[in-house]
């Protein structure tokens, strides 16, 4: 009997410890993610590398990359804005052909997000871009295979979060 209760103090005090280190582990996350939002102007896309914030934009800021467009199959609409791989490139210090990883895109908002990998991103005839909404947020549109339909495109982009690291 004595045995059986040491072992469920034991088992007790251990589930203790278990729910106070996720606890502190929730909180500092939650504590970060609130520094981050609070570091970058209202209406910006952060760009997020390993957790740390690498730079933030808005529309504006994409003027001076090269706008391109495509027409989508599904409505026979133009789309028109910027390369991901540009706007990326814009605030990352990266050699394209030396990087490979996965690129999260999403938004809170539509609680949508999609990951691609470098590969696709960075080729040029998958069209995976940003064009401007009606409402002045970006979209990531694309003709790339399994994202080339309007249901898979992410609307009201808010965050990027970038997976990188470099080839050998």
């Amino acid at each position: 009997m004595v045995l059986k209760k040491r072992l469920l103090i034991a088992f007790l005090v251990l589930l203790v410890l278990v729910a106070l280190v996720l606890g502190i582990d929730y909180l500092q996350r939650q504590r970060a993610e609130a520094r981050l939002q609070n570091s970058i102007p209202a209406g910006s896309i952060p760009i997020i590398q390993e957790g740390e914030l690498v730079a933030s934009f808005v529309p504006d800021d994409l003027g001076q990359l090269a706008i391109v467009s495509f027409v989508d199959d599904e409505e026979g609409k133009t789309q028109e804005g910027w390369m991901l791989r540009d706007v990326i490139l814009l605030y990352m210090d990266i050699d394209p052909s030396k990087v490979s990883g996965d690129v999260t895109i999403s938004s809170s908002s539509r609680d949508k997000s999609v990951t691609l990998d470098w590969a696709s991103i960075n080729d040029p005839a998958n069209m995976v871009m940003f064009d401007l909404s009606g409402r002045g947020t970006l979209k990531l549109v694309s003709k790339a295979a399994g994202f080339d339909l309007r249901d898979d495109w992410v609307q009201d982009v808010d965050r990027i979060d970038l997976q990188f690291s470099e080839k050998e």
